[in-house]
């Protein structure tokens, strides 16, 4: 029999899943933040309507936009966060960016400009790095 056990499975369970929860979800906003200024900065510019509509939340993205990905922050939490471009929204007339697929991905008639796929796969690697870094900590922290 392991001393102890008990001990150890309310620890697990309820101090280090928030602490690591809040960690987690701070790693991602900053990863978020940093994806979105990336990608705002490779968007081609005519109007703005399409750096502008560049963003993240927490949930599900905005009609008519394309998402990056939807990451929960664990496996069977009901937290996730959305990376998107482009909307499509009759209320905000010539700031409508419905036509992120065309300038990401081309058409017949005009070359692909991505900037929304290239800034993901840029900073892929960093971001998830950091999340796992502040997962451990925020698992450290509770061992003490």
């Amino acid at each position: 029999m392991v001393q102890g056990l008990d001990r150890l499975r309310r620890k697990l369970t309820k101090t280090i899943p928030d602490r690591v929860r809040q960690r987690t979800r701070a790693a991602m906003e900053k990863g978020a933040d940093e994806i979105v200024a990336l990608a705002k900065s490779l968007v081609p510019v005519d109007s703005g309507a399409l750096r502008d509509s560049i963003g993240w939340t927490w949930g599900d993205a905005p009609e008519g936009s394309i998402t990056l990905g939807h990451v929960k922050a664990s496996k069977d939490g009901d937290e996730a966060i959305t990376i998107y471009a482009g909307t499509r929204n009759k209320r905000l007339g010539d700031k409508d960016a419905f036509y992120v697929r065309f300038v990401e991905f081309g058409t017949q008639n005009m070359a692909p400009h991505p900037f929304f796929y290239p800034a993901y796969r840029t900073l892929k690697r960093r971001v998830k790095g950091r999340i796992t870094r502040e997962m451990k900590k925020g698992i450290r922290e509770g061992a003490k």
